[in-house]
């Protein structure tokens, strides 16, 4: 590997990780918020779909991270 694929992989691992961080916080936000129970019932579905839709978008996140990384230097 040389080194600018090495700096290119570095670079993405990089936009991975700050990523998940970001999905993570917004994740335990709405955790948190939802468990607060100071809400009705509409707002906890709405946030139910929110947080799948969250979870959907953090596995994307990864495959297509992984994708890139086999495209790149496989």
């Amino acid at each position: 590997m040389s080194s600018y694929e090495l700096l290119e992989f570095i670079g993405m691992l990089s936009e991975l990780i700050g990523t998940l961080g970001i999905a993570y916080a917004a994740l335990a936000v709405h955790h948190r918020f939802k468990n607060e129970h100071r809400v009705d019932d509409k707002v906890i579905e709405s946030m139910d779909a929110e947080m799948k839709i969250a979870f959907i978008g953090v596995f994307l996140i990864i495959f297509g991270f992984s994708a890139q990384v086999m495209a790149r230097f496989f």
